[in-house]
């Protein structure tokens, strides 16, 4: 894992700013924004259950505007700063991008792979590899989260463990 810096904190914040507006809208609070030099390229946050697809998550939407904003398919040099750490899907997307980087604020005990289930960005294994920092902001994100679910569970109680 690398250090993190003042800009690596400041677009972590926007990764919170982010997650509130998923939370808001009823969507897991997960933010996600690819930055490269010091530009961000693409943002987005959760629309899984806005758009009834599981795959809407905010890494993906966020990847999917930093194509369109450079015009193409490979991210070399980009920071993908993410609230949560990125699952299985979202972590081989930024490996395919090519980024150079992962930076996350809270650990996935559940569906993290970035260090919490399996380590993707590092895996030998594969050709692209990139460093990771998590932690960054995690208590926030985790409050968030938290948050997040107990109002959930408040509201619909219905509501259990999903996966």
């Amino acid at each position: 894992m690398t250090g993190t810096s003042d800009e690596d904190e400041r677009w972590m914040r926007r990764c919170v700013e982010l997650a509130r507006v998923a939370a808001a809208q009823g969507e897991v609070p997960v933010g996600a924004v690819v930055v490269r030099d010091g530009v961000a390229l693409g943002e987005g946050h959760n629309l899984c259950e806005t758009l009834g697809d599981a795959t809407q998550h905010a890494e993906l939407i966020a990847l999917r505007a930093a194509f369109a904003t450079v015009g193409e398919g490979r991210l070399p040099g980009a920071v993908v700063y993410c609230s949560l750490e990125p699952c299985f899907m979202c972590a081989g997307a930024i490996l395919h991008a090519r980024a150079d980087r992962i930076v996350f604020g809270a650990h996935d005990p559940k569906f993290g792979a970035c260090g919490s289930l399996a380590d993707l960005p590092t895996d030998r294994r594969l050709n692209h590899r990139c460093p990771v920092h998590g932690g960054l902001l995690a208590d926030e994100v985790a409050a968030l989260m938290r948050g997040f679910f107990r109002e959930l569970r408040q509201t619909r109680p219905d509501t259990g463990p999903r996966g």
